[in-house]
């Protein structure tokens, strides 16, 4: 089999994020004509919410406006056959963030494996992934062990990665999750899988050319 051709995207994400769940399924599938260089930088879209989980309700949106929200969502899931629980509870994401950042130095495959199970234990097994001892045991399930999942929260490093994805956005202009960015194309919010595919092959004419 030939060598694929080599892509950077930049994606913009957080893990309580129902699109953000949904794009990361559709950019994956770009895996079967691009070896994928994938930069995730997390952002906080609700610092605000409890650690503790509270019901979607408590956030400050009009009930008609999330009702057509998740019917969006739902739509969107069964059309592309991802799996995902009703969305009734949301939570703090910073501790699986700076979790996800600190499991970037033990490889791509650890990485990768903790992601998955992030997105999966939030929307599908809708766990509490803002609680500690939750995202521990998750951790733990990726061989990650306790001197990194100690010093996640507890490194200032991480909490400055963090920081830089979200001063770095701001100076992209990048306001809202997901985003994905594919050399100087910018897409946001529920993007086709075909969208995506044009992005990464208009980047590759554009290194060709």
């Amino acid at each position: 089999m030939a060598n694929l051709p080599e892509i950077k995207v930049t994606v913009y994400s957080d893990y309580i994020c129902p699109f953000c769940y949904v794009g990361h399924h559709r950019l994956m599938r770009l895996k079967d004509s691009y070896d994928l260089k994938i930069n995730w930088c997390f952002l906080e879209i609700h610092p605000e919410n409890s650690a503790k989980g509270e019901p979607v309700t408590d956030l400050d949106y009009s009930s008609e406006f999330w009702n057509e929200l998740m019917r969006n969502l739902k739509r969107v899931a069964e059309e592309e056959n991802i799996p995902l629980a009703e969305h009734t509870f949301t939570t703090n994401s910073k501790d699986a963030s700076l979790l996800a950042e600190a499991s970037k130095q033990l490889g791509r495959e650890t990485f990768y494996q903790l992601h998955e199970k992030l997105f999966t234990a939030f929307f599908v097994d809708k766990r509490n992934i803002g609680d500690r001892d939750i995202l521990r045991g998750i951790a733990k399930e990726c061989g990650i062990n306790n001197q990194t999942i100690d010093a996640a929260w507890t490194e200032e490093k991480y909490r400055q990665r963090l920081l830089e994805n979200f001063n770095h956005a701001k100076k992209h202009k990048i306001k809202s999750v997901p985003s994905f960015i594919f050399g100087k194309r910018v897409l946001t919010g529920v993007v086709d899988e075909a969208v995506m595919r044009d992005a990464a092959a208009e980047l590759i004419k554009t290194k060709t050319d």
